[in-house]
């Protein structure tokens, strides 16, 4: 059987949302264990069998789930915090959705996922593309 990652998203936001609701990363062996955001509006709503916690319990949770990873779906400004605190509970990776850049410790995996660039470039293979002379298959 394949290895199970226990997930904390941070951002029950739009992004956030939309990630928690991606049923590809179930399939792949990604399971969103906790979901937190700081919004009085959001905290204790219900996302399927999770309630969204305070991210004031960030650090109680990752122990008592055994959180591994940590998606952070929050705003520029509130980015570095996050994954300080990610940082500071004991994940092991940090996939970063918001448009900023963060600093980790070297025994922390970071990705970022920037979507405005993602596509910039999808638009620069369109051009690529009528660009080429009619006739010729892509390969």
């Amino acid at each position: 059987m394949n290895r199970r990652w226990k997930v904390a998203l941070v951002g029950a936001g739009n992004i956030g949302s939309a990630l928690f609701s991606y049923k590809e990363f179930r399939r792949q062996g990604f399971d969103f264990a906790a979901v937190f955001d700081v919004s009085p509006d959001r905290v204790g709503l219900r996302w399927r069998d999770l309630h969204i916690q305070n991210v004031e319990s960030l650090q109680q949770e990752t122990e008592r789930l055994g959180l591994e990873i940590g998606v952070i779906a929050v705003p520029a400004r509130a980015a570095q915090a996050v994954a300080d605190r990610m940082v500071h509970a004991g994940m092991r990776g940090i996939l970063n959705f918001a448009h900023r850049k963060l600093f980790v410790p070297p025994q922390v995996a970071l990705r970022n996922v920037n979507l405005a660039v993602e596509l910039e470039s999808l638009s620069f293979s369109i051009k690529a593309l009528n660009s080429r002379p009619a006739g010729r298959e892509r390969r």
